[in-house]
């Protein structure tokens, strides 16, 4: 998603490189991975749903170790501004998707 604007900035290397450490992938994995992100196929979300959707997946990602981490909260930041989703809409996705997490652990 980072390259998908054909450029990854500074930012979204930090937050990407913070995301690979807490996750244990070795920088030079990391590193490639970047390198050739060219050559993943990525779709733009095109309408509000996909947009709500793509973020819900990614949130559902970084919770899935019952953790959100800061890195992992700001790559998710960035990814929404890029699709033009507000902070109040984000914020509200991922109080859905942590309220969600808490109440499936506590079964």
């Amino acid at each position: 998603m980072s390259a998908a604007d054909g450029k990854i900035e500074e930012l979204e290397r930090v937050a990407l490189a913070k995301i690979a450490y807490e996750k244990g992938i070795p920088l030079d994995r990391l590193n490639l991975m970047l390198d050739r992100a060219d050559e993943y196929k990525y779709l733009i979300p095109l309408d509000d749903s996909e947009k709500e959707q793509q973020l819900e997946d990614m949130i559902g990602l970084a919770l899935a170790d019952g953790e959100f981490a800061p890195a992992e909260r700001e790559l998710i930041n960035i990814v929404a501004d890029k699709l033009g989703v507000s902070k109040s809409a984000l914020d509200k996705l991922i109080e859905t998707a942590t309220s969600t997490s808490r109440q499936g652990n506590s079964q």
